[in-house]
């Protein structure tokens, strides 16, 4: 028994070992340029540039006031919480889409956004707050929101969504994170669920978070077939 303990606890550490490798290489990348971007004059370039390449007025743009600071403890472990739950995320594009669990936050009457309510349901899950008041703080987050401390805490959060997406369902992720986890949403993703299948995967956001992506496929989608319903997923 001892030494099939030992074993499992040694498989358990290769894992985690050999997870960081692949890891560590885009973390650090991505480590450098939240140091960088605590320079305001490389801040403000590198966001006129990403302002200048949005294609389309539906993307949100990405915004950081001068006063956020970006390289700090809480901002690298929320970074590497995104990047490992992005490498072992289980949905994936053309596969089957998870199933995890979620709790509906209030019950309301089933409304899609009109403009593709006749091919598509959307459906916004809630997960853990990627800028809470306790964490990796941002002073351009909407609301000022501590960790969720248990399922209570993400519910009455989640009673905000309804102004933000009034036309859509709104259900919370588990305090398990499953949803979080199987579709590596964090910090936030869109996906397009159809007949029990991701078939659209949106990058992380916030700078994959591309909402024409979205909508051109549901245009395309619309003038091919327009009888079988599709689930929007907004995680």
């Amino acid at each position: 028994m001892m030494n099939d303990s030992g074993a499992v606890q040694m498989a358990r550490a290769l894992k985690c070992a050999a997870l960081c490798l692949m890891l560590l290489p885009r973390f650090l990348l991505a480590a450098v340029m939240l140091w960088l971007l605590d320079f305001l004059c490389i801040r403000r370039k590198v966001l006129l540039k990403m302002g200048e390449r949005q294609d389309s007025p539906d993307d949100p743009p990405v915004c950081v006031s001068d006063s956020n600071k970006m390289f700090t403890w809480e901002s690298l472990r929320a970074v590497w919480h995104g990047q490992k739950l992005d490498f072992l995320k289980s949905a994936h594009l053309g596969e089957a889409a998870p199933n995890t669990e979620v709790v509906l936050v209030q019950e309301r009457r089933q409304r899609v956004v009109r403009q593709y309510a006749d091919i598509a349901d959307f459906l916004v899950v809630y997960i853990e707050e990627a800028h809470p008041t306790d964490g990796w703080v941002s002073s351009d987050a909407p609301y000022q929101i501590p960790k969720h401390r248990c399922l209570e805490d993400r519910l009455r959060a989640a009673q905000l969504m309804f102004t933000e997406v009034p036309e859509s369902n709104v259900v919370v992720d588990n305090m398990d994170n499953s949803s979080n986890a199987a579709y590596g949403a964090y910090f936030e993703r869109l996906y397009i669920v159809m007949d029990e299948r991701v078939v659209y995967q949106g990058e992380r956001g916030p700078e994959g978070y591309r909402i024409s992506e979205l909508r051109n496929w549901l245009e395309q989608y619309r003038k091919e077939v327009v009888d079988p319903q599709t689930a929007v997923l907004c995680v």
